[in-house]
């Protein structure tokens, strides 16, 4: 497996282009996984599953070849696109996270002003979102209303249910 070396950060998330990559050093490291996976066990067990379906005969009819071969188009696809993600990354640092203001990596703890629910969340780029528990992505709503405000603040995050308000109470790494 080829190393890839955490890029530095370098200044403010605020600063950065739009389209930038963004990712913590934990969804740094989960996607190099991802893509360690992809390629040294998914691809291969792929591989097999055509060689197998190859071997029941005539192939233009078969939907276990068919099937094995869309999954090979997809593997490839995401080694490709973790691949770029990984090129592209700007890592922000455990220790280069604001207190002071809800910023990618940040763990916010909000509560639902009008329940008075709390919960916790973990802010990250939209390209480390993937099925990630209590991480939501920058570009969510939630995301969006909250990232740069600070501890004690109100946000309004547009829902198709309405309006939902929520406190941010706590900020952390």
């Amino acid at each position: 497996m080829e190393e890839r070396v955490l890029k530095p950060n370098l200044g403010d998330y605020r600063e950065e282009k739009e389209d930038d990559i963004v990712l913590t050093e934990r969804g740094f490291q989960k996607l190099q996984e991802e893509l360690d996976n992809l390629k040294n066990v998914k691809r291969w067990e792929v591989a097999k599953r055509i060689e197998q379906a190859r071997a029941f005969g005539d192939i233009t009819e078969n939907s276990e070849y068919d099937d094995a071969k869309h999954e090979q188009a997809f593997v490839h696809g995401r080694i490709l696109e973790i691949e770029n993600i990984l090129d592209n990354a700007r890592v922000i640092r455990e220790e280069e996270i604001n207190l002071s203001q809800v910023t990618i990596g940040s763990s916010v703890r909000l509560e639902d002003v009008e329940r008075g629910d709390e919960m916790n969340l973990r802010l990250v780029s939209a390209a480390e979102a993937r099925g990630d528990q209590g991480c939501i992505s920058d570009q969510s709503p939630v995301g969006k209303a909250i990232i740069g405000r600070k501890a004690g603040e109100v946000v309004e995050v547009q829902v198709p249910s309405g309006v939902l308000k929520y406190r941010i109470l706590h900020i952390e790494r």
